[in-house]
């Protein structure tokens, strides 16, 4: 699964945006120099993410919306179009993302 697929099945399950998220994690304090664990415990609480999901969103709060270049284009299975994730919306990006 591409890391913005995981994005994707966030938005899916929460009915949130990642944007959305990003917000509610700031207006809880949580950014960069934030560690793993209460953000993984917040949305384990009020969102029922799990785990794997909840890393992903980890990275978006401490990192923002960059990821490694490793990955995109490359044919595995955690292979990004780009090294920018898109965060407003599934139905909102564009086909050219």
């Amino acid at each position: 699964m591409s890391f913005q697929a995981y994005l994707d099945a966030i938005e899916t399950k929460t009915g949130l945006t990642p944007r959305q998220l990003l917000d509610e994690a700031t207006a809880r304090g949580f950014g960069p120099g934030t560690k793993a664990t209460p953000i993984i415990q917040w949305l384990k609480e009020d969102h029922d993410l799990g785990r794997g999901h909840a890393m992903a969103m980890v990275h978006v709060i401490t990192k923002g919306d960059r990821i490694s270049t490793k990955h995109v284009g490359s044919d595995g299975s955690h292979a990004d179009a780009s090294d920018r994730l898109w965060l407003d919306g599934k139905e909102s990006m564009p086909a050219e993302w």
